[in-house]
């Protein structure tokens, strides 16, 4: 079959413009598969890993659109490439209406009491966006990944100057008086706050506390670098500040992937002065059961047993599924993680160090254990395929699933691979069925596996709730209809692939997991501004700058919004940005 490819320099789409643009392809006669993408390195190989390899995407780079259709016949791959430009002009903006500000700042004119901006552009434009924000009063809720480093310092440090707070870069989720944002789930309020660098730890841990009988008052997210030295845990610890003394909050948790030691010493200190229980969990870090008022949970799925408990609850006891006998082919051993969700990504890690021995990932817990390609896997391997090498130019997995059923479909054909461990992250912003795309790769993987003479196990964890958009039960139903065994937590997921798996692994190579430094650490002192004091009173009133799908998740949230047209600086041209940034436009 043909394969023909376009390509354009230079030229920027918003992500779900391409997604729309590729799904369209994929739908006219003849073709069998298609591509829409940022020609970044990943993505070119993906479209290769798919089969949409051609000589046009010699050259191409990062600043660069292209498109790929492999068809029937060369007329049918010609054609649906010479509608490329119908697809990608602009589309009218929900609601019907034909006007939408070209600015932050006319965008607070129109929505009078506006209090948050919801920023998803691309990350070298993200920082841009969010001083704007910070300078006409905004709190910033900074989905953007990709972002500079000492962006996110400087973003932070005059947010501190105007008493704001910046949740973010790489911030994927916030719960705010009622109000989710970004990937948020549907949760009762409720006792329990929760702090994260951490966006589907917050949403584990939400999702938990809501179907154990608790609630939330808060989820405020930091993004994932603010416990690192140079950012310094600024959101971090304003976002505890605000919830210790928040009447509506009983107790705290606090979540993030192993911090800086320092950094952490200050934020337990802060904690410490906290007169409300506080649960602390940094995947990956240990520390002892409880200091004083610090309860010191090793998983999400038990931190959300401890505030559960702590504000009064009682968890139910859930069962795990127990898979019947499988009968492995000679040389079938190895496990495979696929994750849309870093933290869960991190968890299951964790669990799975004690069943298997050595995990390796694109995100590992201990550098020994790091791949040497994140496309490539090898032995037993969990890869988080949200993080930041797989998302340049194209829509985060939770949107868009096609780069992990790709990949699922390619450790599926390894005849050395048992178990496949996934995620399926259901809330706010998410795909719409998720659970039902995934059932559908899971068949055709089985299928595969089968005409070689070998079964397959996948064990899936569901982080929803029944109030979500795509109800949890019907999501939980979706996949065991297919065959998924389904595990009531993350952490259980983990659980119940390791014990199939064995040890296969080689324990004794990996690093030691780092501890929790409770000695007494520079305390943090920090006043909570009224402008905080005000976004926790509610209600939310937002400006969205970027994914039209998180303005749309506001409105059904009944949160007032206002969506940015908002386009790139020179229209994304990077040797045009770069001269303009030189002559200081």
């Amino acid at each position: 079959m043909p394969v023909l490819a376009r390509v354009r320099r230079g030229s920027y789409q918003d992500s779900v413009a391409l997604l729309q643009a590729q799904q369209a392809l994929r739908q006219m006669p003849g073709v069998e598969e298609a591509g829409v993408v940022m020609a970044t390195p990943a993505n070119l190989a993906l479209l290769r890993g798919a089969g949409l390899d051609a000589p046009e995407l010699q050259g191409a780079g990062p600043d660069d659109l292209v498109a790929v259709v492999r068809a029937r016949t060369q007329v049918e791959a010609e054609r649906a490439l010479d509608r490329l430009d119908e697809l990608l002009s602009p589309r009218a903006p929900a609601g019907g209406t034909s006007y939408r500000p070209r600015t932050v700042r006319t965008a607070v004119r129109a929505l009078p009491g506006a209090n948050v901006a919801v920023v998803s552009v691309p990350g070298r434009f993200a920082a841009g966006v969010a001083e704007e924000a910070l300078r006409e009063g905004l709190h910033v809720f900074l989905f953007s990944d990709n972002v500079a480093l000492e962006e996110e310092v400087r973003l932070k440090r005059l947010a501190a100057e105007r008493g704001l707070l910046v949740m973010g870069p790489d911030c994927g989720t916030a719960l705010v008086a009622g109000a989710g944002l970004g990937f948020a789930n549907a949760v009762r309020r409720g006792r329990v706050g929760i702090v994260a660098a951490s966006g589907t730890g917050l949403q584990e841990v939400a999702c938990l506390v809501h179907r154990w009988g608790g609630g939330v008052s808060h989820g405020l997210g930091a993004g994932g670098r603010d416990l690192s030295d140079p950012v310094g845990g600024t959101s971090f610890a304003t976002a505890l500040t605000a919830l210790a003394e928040d009447p509506d909050t009983e107790v705290v948790v606090l979540l993030s992937k192993p911090p800086s030691p320092q950094v952490a010493r200050r934020v337990l200190a802060l904690a410490r002065r906290c007169d409300k229980p506080v649960v602390v969990n940094f995947l990956g870090a240990q520390g002892p059961p409880q200091v004083g008022n610090l309860y010191f949970a090793s998983t999400l799925e038990e931190a959300a047993h401890l505030a559960v408990r702590l504000s009064g609850g009682h968890p139910p006891a859930e069962r795990e599924p127990e898979p019947e006998g499988v009968r492995w082919a000679v040389g079938q051993r190895w496990l495979r993680g696929l994750f849309v969700g870093g933290s869960l990504c991190a968890e299951a890690q964790l669990v799975l160090r004690g069943s298997v021995g050595r995990v390796w990932s694109n995100v590992p817990l201990s550098p020994d254990a790091r791949l040497p390609d994140p496309l490539a896997s090898r032995e037993h391997t969990v890869v988080d395929v949200g993080s930041d090498e797989f998302t340049v130019g194209r829509l985060h997995p939770m949107l868009d699933p096609s780069v992990r059923s790709q990949r699922l479909l390619h450790e599926a054909r390894d005849p050395e691979v048992a178990v496949l461990l996934v995620d399926v992250v259901l809330g706010f912003g998410a795909h719409p069925d998720p659970a039902g795309e995934l059932a559908q790769v899971w068949e055709e993987a089985t299928r595969t596996a089968r005409r070689s003479g070998r079964e397959l196990v996948c064990v899936a964890s569901v982080c929803g709730t029944e109030l979500d958009p795509q109800p949890y039960g019907r999501q939980v139903e979706r996949l065991r209809g297919r065959g998924v065994l389904v595990a009531p937590t993350n952490a259980a997921a983990a659980r119940v692939a390791g014990a199939l798996c064995g040890r296969a692994g080689a324990p004794s190579e990996q690093g030691p997991l780092p501890t929790v430094d409770l000695r007494d650490g520079e305390g943090m002192t920090h006043e909570v501004s009224p402008a905080v004091r005000e976004l926790l009173r509610g209600p939310v009133r937002a400006v969205n700058v970027g994914l039209e799908s998180f303005a749309q998740s506001l409105e059904s949230q009944g949160v007032p919004v206002v969506s940015v047209d908002w386009k790139p600086p020179a229209a994304g041209d990077a040797e045009l940005l770069e001269l303009l940034s030189r002559l200081g436009g």
